[in-house]
């Protein structure tokens, strides 16, 4: 891969094909990726065993005693999980938003998330759990609830504030569903959904975040395909149609793409609130470009995540789930963002 440079461009070149893509949009993901990289490297560090990021540096490539099972077996799991897991939720986010052409069309707003965590529920109160088991009924939940969203909201094409209004009222039933589950759950059973339920990277190991590195995977290249019809929406139907796109394919396979990204974090760690909401807003600040970047928006969920995370293990005393953290940060830009909204009208 090589990069050609223009003024306000990068052209990104790799064997059979390119793209040009906004300079300050690679500065951003650029410095991003070397804050997520020291961040991750004193979360390694950090704990009742605390190492230095040279000791770090030394455990990851050779063997260190105890230093490396620490570092590699213990620590990196988690890290790597919130690295990879807060990339998808921000991905997510961006292609939602862009979707939707609003900044609260996100999946943990518009109900997928919570349609996802409806399908682990079930999985779990009725087929007895398992790692298999309640990642295919998160899935199967986010998609459904996508399904019954996308539905509902239908009135001769999707406009994005019938979505949001329509996935906010699914968000409140489906809330209602899983309170009920729970309570009629046995009490071992609705206790483990309940604090999964928070959000948490504190059972994350290295097989889980393998086994949910192989459908990401995938994912990301789906994002990365969808990315340009995405782009001819922004401009309008009318628009996308007389570049040849099909509106309404293109609109479903991203929110297929969005929810599939949201349902594997959810299936792994349960639902983490507002990493969606939030990422794709900060990068399209940082970036400055026009519309949502989503490659801005995947880096800058990851370091949202790490960063709660170190928050959640390491600043609160007794330690909390991420997920208690990212409800309080998102929540309080929630607030912002709707106030911000709201003097717009």
């Amino acid at each position: 891969m090589s990069l050609g440079t223009g003024r306000s461009m990068v052209r990104v070149r790799w064997p059979g094909g390119g793209m040009l893509l906004p300079r300050r949009g690679v500065i951003v993901v650029s410095v991003l990726l070397l804050a997520i990289l020291v961040l991750g490297l004193v979360a390694l560090g950090l704990g009742d065993y605390p190492l230095s990021i040279p000791e770090v540096i030394s455990s990851l490539f050779g063997d260190q005693g105890f230093a490396t099972t620490v570092v590699v077996e213990w620590r990196a799991p988690r890290v790597v999980g919130a690295i990879v897991f807060g990339a998808a939720l921000g991905a997510s986010g961006a292609l939602f938003q862009t979707l939707t052409r609003n900044p609260l069309g996100s999946p943990d707003i518009i109900g997928f998330s919570t349609g996802a965590y409806t399908g682990a529920i079930v999985s779990l109160t009725v087929l007895g759990g398992g790692f298999v088991s309640e990642s295919i009924g998160a899935i199967a939940g986010g998609l459904i609830t996508a399904f019954i969203v996308y539905l509902l909201a239908w009135r001769d094409g999707i406009q994005g504030f019938r979505l949001v209004i329509v996935g906010i009222a699914v968000t409140a039933m489906l809330t209602g569903v899983n309170s009920y589950l729970l309570v009629k759950a046995k009490t071992e059973v609705a206790m483990a959904a309940y604090l999964w339920g928070a959000g948490s990277l504190a059972l994350v190991d290295w097989q889980q975040v393998l086994s949910a590195l192989i459908p990401l995977a995938v994912l990301g290249v789906a994002t990365v395909l969808v990315v340009r019809p995405l782009r001819q929406l922004e401009l309008g139907d009318d628009s996308a149609t007389a570049h040849g796109v099909a509106v309404e394919r293109t609109r479903l396979v991203v929110v297929v793409v969005g929810v599939a990204l949201i349902a594997v974090v959810t299936a792994v760690c349960g639902p983490i609130a507002f990493i969606a909401l939030s990422a794709p807003q900060i990068a399209a600040r940082l970036s400055r470009g026009a519309g949502i970047p989503v490659g801005a928006s995947a880096a800058t969920g990851s370091l949202l995540l790490l960063a709660s995370d170190l928050v959640a293990q390491h600043v609160i005393p007794g330690s909390v789930p991420v997920g208690i953290v990212t409800v309080v940060v998102g929540g309080v830009y929630l607030i912002a963002l709707l106030i911000r909204e709201a003097r717009r009208l």
